[in-house]
């Protein structure tokens, strides 16, 4: 390894000695604006002035009706990519399209210079300010959002008894940890989440983890970076079972989708999350969904492809049944 690279975490950054963060992906930018193929416009928001934390829009260019809205985190580990990620942006477009809806996309700040839980916490934060859309009297008391402004998009084009929250890898596992908070919106449903490809771990091996030790291994040395800690891969943040964690049984949701690709070593994972809720307390609906022959997150890297396009249709109809 290069003498002056003191954290090498394959195949996303770098951190230098002098602790300059050399992002290696994840670092392209798409202007928002309207895409032509699929004429969905878009746009980027300042949601939370005080911590500068940002959002990218989308909307069908026609709507005659209020329209459901999802609350989009992105993936990439927790630290890297964005919303304006031009593999991200596309995807949201093609989502909004298929499934006629308004999107927000959460551009949540990243680890290392700003360390877990603030990405959850940024988004935890994002969440309720979509929520202040619908008390009919403005910000004025509502979590802190006093002065203001309200985005238009959101107070006339949204449904808000019809709200998802969606995610793939670290942004699933964020949507699921939001889905446990004490919500107590005032005329603000969050319907279900949607969970791609979730970033669950744990440092026992289960499944293909137990066979696959070098990817096991790498994907260890993600979390550990991100957050460091002594649980490491039991932490609670990424391993929702061990018994610090809160019960999944308390989803605030009626009904949650959770996706997983054949040859995603985190699929285990996802798949143990859908056993597990299928067979706890909680009330909801609990729909499975398995890509064969793909790895993680492919609908990102090749959305053209037929699998990518049924896996948004299967979004979409999650969103709309």
């Amino acid at each position: 390894m290069d003498p002056q690279i003191s954290i090498d975490v394959p195949p996303y950054l770098r951190v230098h000695k002098n602790g300059t963060v050399e992002r290696l992906v994840g670092i392209d930018v798409a202007p928002p604006g309207i895409d032509p193929q699929t004429n969905v416009i878009s746009k980027d928001i300042t949601i939370l002035p005080k911590t500068g934390v940002t959002a990218r829009l989308y909307s069908p260019t026609k709507t005659s009706t209020k329209l459901p809205l999802i609350l989009y985190l992105h993936g990439g580990a927790y630290c890297i990519s964005s919303p304006s990620d031009p593999l991200y942006h596309n995807s949201l477009n093609n989502l909004v399209a298929e499934a006629n809806i308004i999107a927000i996309s959460v551009n949540y700040r990243l680890a290392p210079e700003h360390p877990l839980p603030i990405a959850y916490d940024d988004s935890w934060e994002a969440l309720q300010w979509v929520a202040s859309h619908a008390v009919e009297d403005g910000f004025d008391g509502f979590n802190g959002f006093n002065g203001q402004e309200k985005e238009n998009w959101i107070k006339e084009k949204v449904d808000f008894n019809r709200v998802f929250l969606a995610g793939d890898s670290a942004g699933a596992n964020m949507g699921h940890y939001m889905c446990l908070k004490d919500h107590n919106f005032v005329n603000f449903k969050i319907l279900g989440l949607i969970m791609v490809n979730p970033y669950f771990w744990g440092k026992e091996p289960i499944g293909v983890e137990i066979s696959d030790s070098e990817r096991k291994k790498m994907v260890d040395k993600w979390w550990e970076f991100v957050c460091p800690s002594d649980k490491g891969s039991d932490d609670p943040l990424i391993n929702p079972f061990v018994e610090e964690a809160p019960g999944i049984e308390g989803l605030c949701v009626e009904k949650v989708l959770v996706t997983v690709a054949e040859k995603d070593i985190l699929r285990e994972r996802g798949k143990l999350y859908h056993k597990k809720l299928v067979n706890s307390s909680w009330k909801g609906t609990a729909e499975f969904y398995e890509t064969q022959e793909e790895d993680h997150v492919f609908h990102i890297f090749n959305p053209d492809c037929a699998k990518a396009k049924s896996l948004i249709k299967r979004i979409a109809v999650f969103i709309n049944e």
